[in-house]
């Protein structure tokens, strides 16, 4: 599994993706937090807190992760390596969980910069140090567990074709369904008296955010990170 780990994130960090990445996530985030005049914008918001952050940061994961993640399956396929894998002493599970915990240390590595917005937020409060740490902490680990989540479909979505365009738009679309589908069936009514919104999940990431780290939240994101890993799984063992 380490040998896979290690060989996706070489294949990031050797060819501009892994770069390209981290710039274009931190650039857009720091347009539209510090730049981009409106409600997102932190300096004109007349206080000092990431909420702004912490809200567009899922919408960027959902075209962010199936980008990292498009070519992880479908290349292989196109290719044919997927076959040369299958022949090393490795289980289906252990090619698998490289991968992904290759593409999410990705991720990972590209919120540490973002570490910065906090200590820039501690500074501007009045007086200064005046931040919900319990808030902050919560956002980031939610923002973890969404991380892992997306992370397992987009894996998933790369094994349904060898094309990593076709990969990439389903693992959005997927992705958005996920985190905001279910909010808006809720809006329309769908099911009366059935709180749909808590499959989905937006819900449990702003549960997690508030500073309340509840065991539903957490058992609810490992279940569909399992969930789609284990589908991923069963199309890899077909291919």
């Amino acid at each position: 599994m380490f040998a896979i780990l290690k060989k996706e994130l070489n294949t990031f960090f050797a060819s501009p993706i892994g770069y390209l990445v981290i710039f274009v996530f931190l650039l857009i985030n720091g347009f539209f937090l510090w730049v981009f005049k409106g409600d997102l914008n932190i300096l004109n918001a007349g206080f000092a807190d990431l909420n702004s952050f912490f809200f567009i940061t899922p919408w960027f994961f959902i075209f962010l992760i199936p980008a990292i993640t498009m070519r992880s399956f479908s290349d292989e396929i196109r290719l044919g390596t997927i076959e040369i894998l299958k022949t090393k002493p490795l289980s289906t599970w252990q090619i698998l969980l490289g991968k992904y915990f290759g593409a999410l240390l990705l991720i990972i590595i590209t919120l540490i910069p973002t570490l910065i917005y906090v200590f820039t937020i501690v500074k501007l409060g009045n007086p200064v140090g005046n931040l919900d740490i319990g808030s902050t902490v919560g956002s980031y680990i939610g923002l973890l567990f969404l991380a892992g989540a997306f992370t397992s479909i987009g894996l998933f979505t790369s094994t349904l074709s060898n094309n990593q365009i076709v990969a990439f738009i389903i693992g959005a679309i997927l992705s958005f369904f996920m985190f905001y589908g279910f909010d808006a069936l809720a809006e329309i009514n769908l099911i009366p008296n059935f709180n749909i919104e808590n499959i989905g999940m937006h819900a449990h990431f702003n549960s997690i955010s508030r500073g309340v780290i509840d065991t539903r939240d957490i058992i609810y994101f490992l279940s569909v990170t399992f969930f789609f890993l284990f589908l991923t799984k069963i199309n890899l063992e077909k291919k």
